[in-house]
């Protein structure tokens, strides 16, 4: 079911975090990976072998800045160059708090550029092929906050809630492309709530000061607010669900957004 032999996927975002994870969950699939993101030489290098050590046949790294689309579009044709993305995860993301009054305008801009707008562009060049081919899968990583607001946060809600509507307009157009017996194409989004990756320090470090320093404290009383669970995701635990999406069983899933989020938007 989950045998991704002879797939290639591109991963935005795919040096750490969730798109690292995903990335593990593909090749340990056998699913060669395109790897994609910010970081030096050496933490490229470290992903790619960590890839290969998972079970990638390849993994190699293809830069691009998801800000400009004329780089996304050079991206885009490199991957295509190498095989093509039968998977694209679009999970690179950035983040930054203010209230709206103060929020500012390059952060808006660069928000929205690199959660939502990077997403069409990627996909815009990507699912034509994936419906030729007959099979396909987009796997975007939107939030909680594509489905429920918080204060502070108005570029990241506004792109994540657009993210899920634009996700959902592909899935609609591409439904009945491929077969049952190749896995058709399919769009869906997973919406993480609190999930252990570098994305939160900063609100961590924030409520920090309000708990004189004790981290473990600020993590508790994040999770207390949102999230009924009380436990935060692990990477792995993503990676497992966009693992399951790409497989052929779930060809009839499409058009989803996904909560991973310990009860957060059941409220």
């Amino acid at each position: 079911m989950s045998d991704l032999t002879g797939k290639t996927a591109l991963v935005t975002g795919s040096v750490q975090g969730i798109g690292l994870a995903i990335a593990e969950a593909l090749a340990g699939a056998g699913a060669r990976i395109a790897v994609h993101g910010i970081a030096g030489d050496a933490q490229i290098e470290e992903a790619c072998e960590r890839l290969k050590e998972a079970g990638a046949p390849q993994a190699e790294f293809f830069p691009g800045d998801l800000r400009n689309p004329e780089r996304i579009d050079e991206l885009m044709v490199a991957v295509a160059a190498w095989g093509g993305a039968d998977i694209l995860v679009n999970n690179a993301g950035i983040q930054h708090t203010a209230a709206l009054a103060e929020m500012p305008r390059r952060a808006w801009n660069d928000i929205l550029a690199i959660n939502l707008s990077a997403a069409f562009h990627t996909m815009q060049a990507a699912m034509p092929e994936m419906a030729r081919r007959g099979y396909g899968r987009v796997v975007n990583i939107a939030s909680v906050h594509g489905l429920v607001a918080s204060v502070q946060k108005a570029p990241y809600v506004a792109a994540k809630h657009g993210l899920i509507g634009l996700s959902r307009v592909a899935a609609l157009e591409y439904a009945a492309k491929g077969e049952r017996a190749k896995g058709g194409v399919t769009v869906n989004c997973i919406c993480p709530g609190w999930t252990n990756t570098a994305i939160i320090e900063p609100q961590i470090a924030a409520r920090m000061a309000a708990f004189d320093g004790d981290r473990d404290a600020a993590i508790a009383d994040m999770l207390k607010e949102k999230q009924p669970s009380l436990r935060g995701s692990d990477p792995s635990e993503i990676g497992a669900l966009a693992l399951w999406l790409c497989s052929p069983v779930a060809h009839n899933v499409t058009g989803t957004a996904i909560p991973v989020d310990g009860g957060w938007t059941a409220q």
